[in-house]
């Protein structure tokens, strides 16, 4: 199967005009010959828009995951709506489960081929340090898997990276691929490089960590997405320019590690 990772530039609140790169890299990454394809976290507004979030909330059936579906059905690939700000009261007046009845998710969306949304996942683990996250968001309490080509695909955002047993629960449920949509700043370029490595190895699978480019009053995201085999073997990764980085992902190199060095197997707890 073959991963696109779309590197966007974000504009600040430039939702249209974010949210039309998207399409424009889905379109690219169809013609390089991509199955799927994975967008960063809140591309549409801007992760550190904060005092926009309420304003550009949309539903898991809104405008931006629309548009996306279109597209997935247009080129005929399946598409990680990377991330949104969910307004959750008008996912569930959709007929979308969620979390709370009302406030704000930070959600990423899984379209099959055929535009239909398989999952839904929200960010479970909400950043502080300085961010106001914490203060705006729900978290999110499912972890899906989504059955897509021969893989099967987990997904986590961002700060997710620094808790390991996420990982470990999605090896558990199958997963061979997860894929990371982040907002990840300046200065721990060595975390951003670090993180995704060790989830891979840790857990015998795929990782793709896709990040956004872009300047947000005092933060700048680093770019550097990047694809790692369960060997921790990096496949392909990029520098900070807004890119689409492709790469194949092996289910058999999957199965031929873990059977090789089954790590997993020998878990005592």
């Amino acid at each position: 199967m073959r991963l696109a990772l779309a590197q966007l530039r974000i504009e600040r609140g430039a939702v249209e005009d974010n949210v039309e790169r998207a399409r424009s890299a889905v379109a690219d990454a169809a013609a390089a010959g991509a199955d799927l394809v994975a967008l960063p976290e809140i591309f549409n507004v801007g992760y550190f828009a904060f005092d926009l979030y309420e304003r550009r909330a949309e539903s898991v059936t809104g405008p931006t995951v629309s548009a996306l579906a279109e597209s997935a059905r247009e080129h005929g690939v399946g598409v990680l709506a990377g991330s949104i700000v969910e307004d959750l009261a008008a996912s569930r007046e959709a007929g979308v489960e969620t979390p709370a009845p009302e406030g704000y998710a930070n959600a990423s969306v899984f379209l099959d081929r055929d535009g239909e949304r398989r999952a839904v996942y929200r960010k479970q683990h909400l950043f502080g340090y300085g961010s106001a996250e914490q203060e705006l968001l729900v978290p999110g309490e499912s972890l899906p898997t989504v059955a897509f080509d021969d893989h099967v695909v987990g997904m986590t955002t961002c700060y997710d990276l620094r808790f390991p047993s996420l990982y470990r629960d999605l090896a558990d449920a199958g997963a061979t691929l997860v894929l990371v949509p982040s907002a990840w700043p300046y200065p721990r370029v060595e975390h951003w490089r670090l993180f995704p490595r060790t989830r891979a190895v840790e857990n015998l699978c795929y990782v793709g960590a896709v990040n956004g480019v872009g300047t947000f009053d005092e933060s700048t995201l680093l770019g550097r997405s990047g694809v790692y085999d369960p060997w921790g073997t990096t496949v392909a990764s990029t520098g900070d320019e807004s890119t689409l980085l492709t790469a194949d992902v092996d289910r058999d190199r999957v199965e031929e590690v873990r059977s090789d060095f089954p790590a997993l197997d020998d878990r005592r707890r």
